[in-house]
């Protein structure tokens, strides 16, 4: 397995720019719905983490959540330990920065809805 690493080409870059690899990394699908149910309760069995991972359009597969897992793993976001899946220092600082996009996207939304 191998996930987009700056320096080589990405998904909309072929430079392979460190944000363009980061965000092909956080656009694959569950990617960023793994990060963000993992930072708020903290160290998530498989299974827990599976039920936490519901949208719309139904929830996780074991297969998709067991790719997401490794690759989150290898980007170093994500680690397992004793209590379960949880996120690294570097994780947490991630989903710190992103934390203030969702406020932004749902203000997005609102003007997008006035036209």
């Amino acid at each position: 397995m191998s996930i987009p690493k700056p320096g080589k080409p990405v998904r909309g870059s072929t430079t392979g720019a460190p944000l363009m690899a980061l965000f092909d990394l956080l656009g694959r699908r569950w990617a960023m719905g793994v990060l963000w149910n993992l930072a708020p309760r903290g160290p998530s069995t498989f299974r827990a983490l599976q039920e936490a991972c519901v949208s719309k359009s139904g929830t996780i597969s074991p297969s998709i959540l067991n790719t997401r897992i490794k690759e989150l793993e290898e980007a170093k976001l994500l680690v397992r330990g004793l209590q379960g899946y949880e996120l690294t220092p570097l994780g947490h600082e991630l989903f710190d920065l992103l934390e203030p996009f969702k406020d932004w996207a749902h203000r997005w939304s609102r003007e997008l809805e006035t036209d």
